[in-house]
């Protein structure tokens, strides 16, 4: 756990633009908070006026437990207009105009800048952050080195998983989980960079020593997300903006944009054959690598083959450019060729062998990521977290890619979230599986009945047949019962949880034991 210390006041506000509004800056702050349930004895509590609820309306519980500093985004006045009480004369108030930019800059001062005692790495994009994290972490634990992660399936040092909320955490636990990892003897440090963390400014003052961009399409659009695709994009982009070298998918066709307005040293990737659907270059230019495609790949795949053998499907592809050599990829599908090159660049451009990284990727699991369970059997299970239409759609054209007899989709989706998700996941399995169970995902406070009629809606405008099965155990049960030679079949939507909610509460559900235990009790 990452110590915990007394620091002055005026040291944690070094970096910090404020007003003194009373009190004394050589205040002894015993540690920050910005949930008011956490607040002790001289903490320094920070009240964000957050969308739904403002943090300065909790003000006098802070002070009758304790809180020396109190860090608003209101004037005393104004607090006590809207919430009918004075700030008492014994607290230390400082006043900033942004409390979430204050509390990330704060939170690196409390725990001595850990990211800047490592080499941080930073990744964003729609999809592919959590397998690149795991890749990058492969190589370099090939060379002997000790590196952390942190990201959707959580914080990892070593073996040991943390799970964690949000896929970037609120800035002062984002700063906690940094400085455990390197109190752990990490020399590097990998994290999922998402655009919720840029929007509210949970990375806000953070600089990495790289940014690596995977792609971006349409998601996390919404209410309580972001307004638009333009926004979405620039969420994405800013981390550019604050690394000191980017590495970009060189084929994704939002990435010119997104190197345009970095401020970075640019080193891309790409593969043979991919390019952008708007470039107007033909393939024998491209393939020549005709000089009018401007952007140049310093990292490419070549020759590029899907691999299917017992209990394993892994992608065959040469490597030129920074890295040269034939490579085999323990994971299955051509997306994942991308995030193989990001991490391999990366590798490069830190020194490793090319041999070492070869080697990296061809033994490397990512948990809940086209993960397959070995079955034993002739038939093929695989775990995957794709929750929305456009990630369905890319893992089962890339399980179409190894020419299954027939292709078997379980699938829900989560409750109190976005209607087009279910529509657009339902249509992509559709399109794609021979067959389809759906079930239970994450209902939350929502009726599964209400969710099935919304899936319906998307898979209805296919012809695939179907089968609704609330129950998810029983419905991994089915599919591994009714399972015949050659067909695989894929759990979606769960990946790496371990956990279903039902009604507002988490219950204990793995997709793997779900498979063992439909295995030991499957007709033979």
């Amino acid at each position: 756990m990452a110590v915990k210390r007394k620091i002055k006041l005026k040291k944690l506000l070094e970096d910090v633009t404020y007003e003194l509004l009373q009190g004394d800056e050589e205040t002894e702050v015993t540690d920050v908070a910005y949930d008011s349930r956490k607040v002790g004895d001289g903490f320094l509590f920070v009240a964000i006026s957050g969308t739904v609820v403002d943090g300065h309306r909790f003000i006098p519980g802070v002070i009758e437990q304790g809180a020396a500093v109190l860090v608003v985004e209101k004037s005393p006045e104004l607090i006590r207009e809207e919430y009918g009480f004075d700030l008492p004369d014994d607290v230390t108030v400082i006043l900033v105009k942004n409390g979430r930019r204050a509390l990330s800059l704060i939170s690196q001062t409390y725990f001595d800048h850990p990211m800047k005692k490592m080499t941080s790495i930073g990744i964003t994009g729609t999809k592919g952050k959590s397998t690149t994290t795991y890749l990058i972490k492969n190589i370099l634990e090939q060379t002997g080195k000790k590196c952390g992660i942190i990201g959707t399936i959580g914080v990892v040092i070593g073996e040991e998983v943390t799970p964690i909320e949000h896929t970037t955490p609120e800035s002062y636990d984002l700063q906690e989980y940094i400085a455990d990892i390197c109190e752990a003897g990490c020399e590097y440090f990998v994290m999922e960079v998402s655009s919720q963390g840029v929007k509210m400014d949970r990375v806000y003052g953070m600089v990495f020593d790289y940014g690596i961009f995977t792609n971006i399409t349409p998601d996390h659009i919404g209410d309580k997300e972001h307004a638009d695709f333009n926004e979405y994009l620039s969420c994405k982009a800013e981390l550019f903006d604050h690394c000191h070298v980017g590495i970009f998918n060189a084929d994704d066709p939002h990435t010119a944009g997104i190197i345009k307005r970095a401020h970075c040293l640019v080193k891309t990737y790409g593969v043979m054959g991919a390019r952008p659907d708007h470039s107007d270059i033909t393939d024998e230019q491209y393939i020549a690598g005709c000089e009018t495609y401007t952007r140049k790949k310093d990292l490419l795949a070549v020759d590029v083959e899907h691999v299917n053998s017992s209990d394993e499907l892994s992608m065959r592809f040469g490597v030129r450019g920074l890295v040269r050599g034939e490579a085999v990829l323990g994971l299955p599908g051509s997306f994942n060729v991308y995030n193989a090159l990001s991490a391999m660049a990366l590798g490069a451009l830190i020194g490793v062998s090319d041999e070492k990284m070869i080697s990296a990727i061809r033994h490397v699991e990512v948990r809940g990521r086209v993960e397959v369970v070995p079955t034993g059997r002739d038939f093929s299970v695989l775990i995957d977290f794709a929750h929305n239409g456009v990630s369905t759609e890319s893992v089962l054209k890339t399980l179409r890619g190894y020419d299954p007899a027939r292709l078997t989709a379980i699938f829900g989706c989560g409750g109190n979230r976005s209607k087009l998700r279910r529509y657009e996941m339902g249509e992509a399995v559709g399109k794609l599986a021979d067959f389809a169970i759906i079930t239970s995902d994450n209902p939350r406070k929502e009726k599964f009945d209400d969710i099935v009629s919304d899936i319906r809606v998307g898979i209805d405008k296919t012809d695939i047949d179907y089968v609704v099965i609330e129950d998810r155990m029983e419905a991994v049960k089915y599919a591994v019962d009714n399972a015949e030679p050659g067909d695989m079949i894929v759990l979606l939507g769960k990946g790496h949880e371990e956990y279903q909610e039902i009604d507002g509460v988490k219950h204990h559900y793995s997709e793997r034991e779900a498979v063992k235990a439909a295995l030991i009790g499957a007709r033979k």
